[in-house]
C-alpha cells in the first residue's frame, strides 16, 4: 500500500520525440539513483515517434535534482520532456477509477478514416466512457500497393459503465451500417482472450454459396429452391419446413454431382488464414450447418476441423438422391444445443465459445455463445447480434479476439 509521507511527492514525467534504443533505460537509470518509486508508466510509438509517460513518487528533497538530471539527459537524447506535480488526492482519485468496469471496442474496415473514428469516439463519449488506450491491431498499409484485401483495425480500451448499453449497441449498429465499418463491443474480462471453441455455419459463411442451391441448379430446379432458401434465411418460414421442401426437389440427382461441387467450393475470404491461426492456437473448431454433411466433411479434411454436424441426404441403391434426408434436421434450435454439448464435452465454459453465422437459423447459437458474430449476414441477424462483420473476410474474427498482425508474424502483410 502507498505510504503517505509529507516529504514525498508524485511527479508525472512526459517524454516525446524520436524513438531510439536505450532511451527508456537511460531515464530509468537516473530514477534508480534516487530510489524513485514508479507508480505507473506507459509508452506508445507512432511511426518511430515516442510518447512515454512515467508517474513517480520521490523524496521532495531530491525531486529538483531528479528533474534537473532528466532534463539534461533529454537534451542529450534530443527529446522533449515535461513535468507535472500530482497531488495525493488526485492520485487516489485515479486509483479509485481502476475498479470501474472495462470494455473493448474493436473497429474494423478496409480502411479507417477520421470521419469513421470520430463517429466511434462520439458514441464512446456519449456513454460517459473513458478511453484508456488505443491500439492498432493490423499491420501498416502500403500507400503505393494497398492490395485488394487490405484491412484496418483499431482497438479502444475503455473504462466505466455505459449509461445505456442498449442505445450504445444501437448507435454502433447505425454507425456500422452508414459508414461501412464493423465493430465489436465486449467486456474486457478474463474470457475475452481465452476463447477455446468456435462454431461456424457453413453455407454463406465458410463458403460463399448455398450447397443446396448448387445441387438444385444441377437438378434443374434452381429458381424454386433458391426462392425457398432466401425466405428461410430471412426467417419468413420455418427452417424444417423449408428444408424438407427443398430436399424433395432434389430427387433423382446423381450423387456424383456432390463431389464435383465440393471440389469447386468457393472458400470465403480470410477462411484459410483464420483456420490456420485457430489450429495453431489450440482452438476446437466445429461446423454446425443446416447444409449437408458431405460438404462439411470435405471442409473438415481441408482444415482439420474437430466436429461436423449437418444434414445427411438419403441416397438410393441406384446412386441417386431419393428426395429424403436421414436423421434429425440440424436447425437453429439444434445448433444451439450442439454448441452447448460440444462445450460440455470439451470442458469449455460457454463464455469461452464463439458462434459465427449469417442466417436466421444461426441466431440461437449466436445468442448462446460467449461471442456471437453475424458474418455478412441478413438484416434480421445483424439486428439481433452483438457483433458483426460485413466489410472484410472471416479473418476479421481474429481482431475481435485481440490478435495483432504482428503476433502472427504478418506485420504489413495484409
Amino acid at each position: 500500500m502507498l505510504q503517505t509521507n509529507p516529504k514525498e511527492e508524485q511527479i508525472l514525467i512526459r517524454i516525446t520525440g524520436q524513438d531510439q534504443p536505450g532511451l527508456t533505460a537511460a531515464m530509468m537509470e537516473i530514477l534508480a539513483r534516487y530510489n524513485a518509486q514508479v507508480l505507473d508508466m506507459g509508452q506508445a510509438d507512432i511511426h518511430s515517434t515516442l510518447s512515454l509517460g512515467v508517474l513517480i513518487r520521490t523524496d521532495s528533497i531530491n525531486a529538483g535534482q531528479v528533474m534537473k538530471e532528466l532534463l539534461f539527459k533529454a537534451s542529450e537524447l534530443n527529446v522533449q520532456i515535461g513535468f507535472e506535480p500530482v497531488s495525493d488526492e488526485k492520485y487516489e482519485g485515479w486509483v479509485n477509477q481502476q475498479g470501474k468496469n472495462r470494455y473493448i471496442l474493436t473497429v474494423i474496415g478496409r480502411t479507417l478514416t477520421a470521419t469513421q473514428i470520430a463517429a466511434a469516439t462520439h458514441v464512446i463519449a456519449d456513454q460517459g466512457l473513458n478511453i484508456d488506450s488505443i491500439i492498432r491491431l493490423t499491420g501498416r498499409m502500403s500507400i503505393k500497393n494497398p492490395g485488394r484485401k487490405s484491412r484496418a483495425c483499431i482497438e479502444f480500451s475503455l473504462r466505466g459503465t455505459p449509461k445505456d448499453r442498449e442505445k450504445m449497441q444501437s448507435d454502433l449498429m447505425e454507425m456500422s451500417s452508414q459508414m461501412g465499418i464493423d465493430f465489436s463491443f465486449q467486456e474486457d474480462d478474463m474470457y475475452r482472450r481465452m476463447r477455446r471453441l468456435i462454431c461456424f455455419d457453413m453455407d454463406s459463411t465458410l463458403i460463399q454459396t448455398e450447397c443446396i442451391d448448387e445441387l438444385a441448379e444441377r437438378a434443374g430446379v434452381g429458381d424454386k429452391v433458391k426462392a425457398i432458401t432466401e425466405r428461410a434465411m430471412r426467417g419468413e418460414i420455418d427452417f424444417k419446413e423449408s428444408f424438407t421442401e427443398r430436399v424433395a426437389l432434389l430427387k433423382g440427382l446423381d450423387v456424383s454431382v456432390m463431389k464435383e461441387i465440393a471440389q469447386k467450393l468457393p472458400i470465403t475470404e480470410g477462411a484459410d488464414r483464420l483456420m490456420a491461426v485457430l489450429k495453431r492456437c489450440g482452438y476446437k473448431i466445429a461446423i454446425l450447418s443446416g447444409g449437408f454433411t458431405y460438404f462439411g466433411e470435405y471442409l473438415q479434411k481441408r482444415y482439420g476441423i474437430d466436429y461436423v454436424y449437418a444434414n445427411e441426404l438419403e441416397i438410393g441403391e441406384d446412386g441417386k438422391l431419393t428426395g429424403h434426408y436421414v436423421g434429425e434436421i440440424v436447425d437453429g434450435h439444434r445448433k444451439a444445443e450442439l454448441l452447448k454439448l460440444i462445450a460440455q464435452v470439451e470442458k469449455v465454459n460457454l463464455a469461452q465459445t464463439i458462434a459465427v453465422g449469417d442466417g436466421a437459423n444461426d441466431l440461437p447459437m449466436i445468442s448462446e455463445a460467449g461471442l456471437g458474430i453475424a458474418f455478412h449476414a441478413k438484416p434480421r441477424v445483424v439486428a439481433n447480434a452483438q457483433q458483426s462483420i460485413n466489410t472484410i473476410g472471416l479473418d476479421g474474427i481474429l481482431y475481435f479476439l485481440g490478435f495483432k498482425d504482428s503476433y502472427l508474424g504478418e506485420q504489413g502483410k495484409y
